[in-house]
């Protein structure tokens, strides 16, 4: 239902090489961990330990690009996962495939850190019923968004194979398009294995790697671009009415630097489910209709892009939520303009809707 490729942050920088090697790896990590009960309603889920464990394939980047040279070579694959949740007779296992990226943020001949941001697609085998299974208050669709975030070690102890260690956090949720959605939250500790089976040699396009970035006045080359979002959302009572979301978010957006970006944003929001927020009081379109400023961080990563910040209403009649809003997600810029939209907007933690969104940036090929 919902995919997600997310990335994150913190690479180190590193030089170019005329020649660069490509490694790629297979590994096998068990995981055990807890359910934790964010939320004092779900303090009757946990009940066991949640134990899994996934099975990766992956490669690390050479450093042929200038992102990639910029990031210090991150890793990048796609991982198969499976446990438990902490509850199996309300909850049951928790299934799924996810891409991931990690950037290094320290490293040495033997030893390699980084951080990892994987997003997917999951699997629950048991979800609310009122009548089976009503104490299932965390989760109401069978498939979810899957996101991994955390910490993972690597120790080389040969040529071709290496030690894994991790620190992570898996999460599962629907994005508020049913309820009850407060969704589930497993801190993991892993150990494992990784095996390079294959190395390719692939030569660099230096032009590309021993660009320096182009600095411009702070005000100057930004780019405008519109994008059009549509969604849906559930809300209380469950198994109530689903109601659509229509909007439009009209942006200027700055990339200053391998690593930094900035966007500023007007969001015109039509959320149908204001309807029924309070549903005694009588309700005109234009009274729904919601106007938010604002300011993310971009992390830029070539033509991928991970966006990170907060808003405010700067009409909201009814507040019916939170006055501050946040989004997080990815976009794709294409090289014709057009871009592709995957965010989540929320009100601190808690989930309003999914934004799948198509747009497009004016005067994108424009030179500073």
């Amino acid at each position: 239902m919902y995919k997600w490729f997310c990335l994150f942050l913190l690479p180190l920088t590193s030089i170019a090489q005329q020649t660069s090697v490509e490694p790629y790896y297979f590994s096998i990590k068990p995981k055990a961990g807890f359910l934790a009960a964010h939320r004092g309603v779900m303090g009757h889920l946990p009940k066991e330990h949640a134990i899994g464990g996934e099975i990766s394939f992956y490669k690390r980047f050479a450093e042929c690009k200038k992102w990639q040279s910029a990031y210090h070579q991150p890793y990048a694959g796609v991982t198969l996962y499976g446990s438990t949740v902490g509850n199996n007779a309300i909850l049951g296992q928790a299934f799924g495939v996810y891409g991931f990226i990690e950037f290094p943020f320290i490293e040495s001949r033997r030893h390699v850190l980084t951080g990892k941001l994987g997003s997917g697609v999951g699997y629950i085998t048991k979800v609310f019923d009122q009548e089976t299974n009503p104490k299932n208050v965390a989760m109401s669709t069978h498939v979810n968004a899957l996101i991994c975030i955390g910490l993972q070690g690597r120790i080389r102890i040969g040529q071709k194979d290496e030690l894994l260690y991790s620190f992570d956090l898996t999460h599962l949720s629907n994005g508020s398009y049913r309820v009850p959605n407060l969704g589930l939250n497993m801190p993991f500790i892993g150990l494992g294995y990784a095996h390079n089976f294959m190395c390719r040699e692939k030569p660099s396009d230096s032009s590309l790697v021993h660009q320096a970035d182009v600095r411009t006045p702070f005000f100057r080359n930004w780019k405008w671009s519109v994008i059009g979002v549509i969604s849906s959302k559930e809300v209380f009572p469950t198994g109530g009415r689903q109601y659509p979301v229509y909007a439009l978010s009209i942006s200027k957006r700055k990339v200053f630097r391998a690593k930094t970006g900035m966007e500023i944003t007007l969001d015109l929001i039509s959320k149908q489910a204001l309807m029924g927020y309070k549903s005694y009081v009588p309700k005109t379109q234009w009274q729904i209709f919601q106007v938010g400023g604002y300011v993310g961080y971009v992390l830029p990563l070539d033509r991928f892009h991970f966006v990170l910040g907060m808003g405010a209403y700067i009409k909201d009649r009814y507040n019916a939520d939170n006055r501050f809003y946040h989004r997080l997600g990815m976009r794709y810029q294409f090289d014709n303009g057009l871009v592709a939209n995957l965010t989540l907007k929320a009100h601190w933690a808690r989930a309003d809707y999914i934004e799948w969104g198509i747009g497009y940036t004016f005067r994108k090929n424009r030179k500073p």
